[in-house]
């Protein structure tokens, strides 16, 4: 996996942006007792994800591959 650039793309830095901003959003109004500030962060978590996906539908993303074989796996034989 190391290989591949699994999540270094515009799409998911800007998800996981938006989520960490409604996370502190959410973190911040428990502590301070207030249910409407705490769900209003829950709706930023949300929004991260979808303007994660609408980004990688719009090219932004990782290109999608076919999934190639294993190779190196030991073959269980029974015996």
């Amino acid at each position: 996996m190391a290989g591949s650039s699994h999540g270094h793309t515009p799409a998911a830095w800007t998800g996981v942006i938006i989520a960490f901003i409604g996370f502190c959003v959410s973190g911040a109004f428990m502590v301070l007792a207030n249910p409407l500030g705490f769900w209003a962060g829950m709706v930023i978590i949300a929004a991260g994800g979808v303007v994660g996906m609408v980004m990688r539908a719009a090219g932004l993303g990782q290109a999608k591959r076919s999934p190639q074989p294993q190779t190196g796996q030991l073959a269980h034989s029974e015996g």
